[in-house]
Formats: structure tokens, sequence, C-alpha cells
């Protein structure tokens, strides 16, 4: 084999590449680190009819099992900084790398406005899938534009911010064109003067215990990470996704009924006058915390976090969450919706 010609692997095991640690292989798989490299990928799908399965750092998917056609992982890496002005900066991001290194890079260099974001999992190509968010922050405030690769063509195209029609957790790659672009680089506006956003009450509460020091971009993304692992286990230690369900929006309606209730239900105001609920509230309060069914739990220190054993499988996991979604419903005529991308089975 040639040094220009991609490898492609059979029946390649992925039980080490997905942060839930479920079994599951590919039928066939790569990993790419280039433009040229995933068009040789996509030409080797097409040309045998294969569909075609794209896989970042493996913090958002639940296997259901194999996976059939090609699993194409991703692998570019590189980061280059632009100035804009005095102000700002555009950052530009290669999909293979890592979140969370991003954020401490841009930080160690001077550039601020992703700080929030830290310690979430994952590569920077699956950030704006998701439109990742948390403690007040959403990729979408500081998003200029991504390029990716039209899997059905090889075609490189641009998104800008509108283009990939952002909502919370939500954006186009999640529905009209769903597994149709395999992305490669995000575009990102950051900040060269120290702002903070403090506005979320939780890192409000935990940043009262620094009183004594400013609120810098770098004590931030510190009580962030300290946050996050008091709240969530290292999926290197329990396997897991995260956060397994989104906290649902209902009418300021819905949430009335609801309150008049439970007086303590935890709930968000939204600039749309929707209200978005708990999910983490809503399951605690059904009883399912700590709740183990067969070799699945739901963890005793986070309601929203779903493990297993090492014994179980993806349709094990989602079997688990199923229940959980029909009592909640049934409880609180409310429909949860899983965050992680389901794969194989």
């Amino acid at each position: 084999m040639s040094k220009s010609e991609l490898e492609i692997l059979s029946n390649h095991a992925l039980d080490a590449l997905n942060t839930m640690a479920l079994p599951g292989s590919a039928e066939y798989y790569c990993e790419v680190e280039g433009i040229e490299e995933i068009r040789q990928a996509l030409s080797f799908a097409h040309q045998r009819q294969l569909p075609i399965s794209v896989l970042g750092g493996g913090s958002n998917i639940v296997l259901a099992g194999d996976i059939s056609g090609l699993v194409i992982k991703v692998g570019l890496k590189g980061v280059s900084v632009e100035p804009q002005n005095d102000d700002t900066v555009l950052v530009t991001a290669q999909a293979g790398e890592v979140w969370h290194d991003l954020v401490l890079r841009m930080l160690d260099q001077g550039y601020y406005g992703i700080e929030n974001l830290s310690l979430i999992p994952g590569l920077v190509g699956a950030a704006p899938v998701q439109n990742i968010g948390a403690y007040g922050v959403e990729l979408s405030d500081c998003f200029v534009a991504l390029n990716a690769i039209e899997i059905a063509t090889g075609k490189l195209v641009r998104f800008s911010r509108e283009d990939c029609q952002f909502a919370y957790r939500h954006s186009i790659f999640k529905a009209d064109c769903r597994n149709t672009y395999l992305i490669v680089s995000v575009t990102l506006v950051l900040q060269c003067k120290s702002a903070v956003n403090t506005s979320y009450p939780a890192l409000q509460k935990a940043l009262l215990s620094y009183a004594d020091r400013d609120v810098t971009p770098k004590l931030v993304s510190t009580t962030v990470c300290n946050i996050r692992r008091a709240k969530l286990p290292n999926p290197a230690i329990e396997s897991n996704v995260g956060s397994f369900f989104k906290n649902p929006l209902i009418t300021l309606k819905a949430a009335e009924i609801l309150m008049e209730s439970y007086a303590d239900i935890v709930t968000y105001s939204q600039v749309d006058d929707s209200v978005k609920v708990s999910a983490a509230w809503l399951i605690e309060q059904a009883g399912w915390k700590g709740v183990k069914v067969g070799d699945c739990c739901v963890h005793p220190q986070h309601a929203l976090v779903l493990s297993h054993n090492g014994n179980a499988t993806g349709r094990d996991i989602l079997a688990l969450a199923e229940q959980i979604k029909l009592d909640i419903g049934q409880r609180f005529n409310i429909e949860l919706e899983i965050e992680p991308q389901v794969l194989g089975g």
C-alpha cells in the first residue's frame, strides 16, 4: 500500500472508541486526517454502495450494535488564529481537535468567549452539530462559519451561522442535513479583552467561594471544570456519555400547571416565552436516580447520567432510557428526548 492510499480496516472493534464502552464493530473503518483522505473514503463507500457513519470522540453516541458500511473516524488536526482588530480574532480549528484542549489553548493565548464550555467532552467537529452549551453560553454565541464535505459528492461547502439554524442543542446537522455532511473545520470569533459571563446561577454560586479574587476567564474555566467534575462521572472510570437527556422545552401555560402541583420544580424561562424544565429534576422526582435495571443504572449522583457495569449492550441502555421516557411522559405529560446519537444495531 502506498503512503497516499488510505488504510481501510474490516470488522474493526469500536468498544474503545465510545465513552460508554459499549460493544460493537464497524464493517469497514478508517481514520481520515485531511480532505483528500475523506474523499478517498467516500469513494470507497460509494463504489461499494456502503452506508457511511461519521465518528468523532465517541462521547455522544450509543452503539446499539454493529455498524454496517464504512465508519469514518475524524482525525483532522490544526488550529489557526487570524487577528481581526484590537478586540477580536478568528480562530479556525480542525474537526479532529479535542474541544476542551482548544478551550485551554485559547485561554493560554489570551482569547476569550468559550471558557464556560470547558470540559465538554468530544471533538471540535461535533460542537456545532449539537450546538454545545453550558453555564450560560452556547457555541452559536461565538460561531462564525464551518467547512464541511458533502458526503454524496465530496464537495467542500461553507456554512454560515445562519445556515446552521442553531437552536437549543440543535442545528441543521441534526435535521435537514443529518448524515449529509462531514464537518472538517469550525471558525469562531473570540475576544482579546477579558470579559466573563457569570449569569448562570450555579456558576454564580460556585464563584462566591472566590470572593477575594477577580473573576477572570481562567477562573471561570477552572470553576466550570470543578462543577462538572463534581456532578458528572469521569467516562474514563465510569462508562457514560454525560447528560443522556435534553432539558425539555414546554409552554408557559404547561409550566404554570406543573408549578401548581410541584412548587420546587426547576425551570428556566426562555426569551421566546417557552420554559425549559430540568430533566434531572423530572427524573429524580420520579424516583429513578440510583435505580439499577439489569446491568444498567441511573447514576446515584446525577439523574441525567446512565451507566452500566461493563456487561450491558447499547440495546440495554436504550431500553432503560425508554422506560424513563415513558414514566416521565405519564407523570408530567412531558416527552424527554435523548441527547446522544444512536449508531448501529
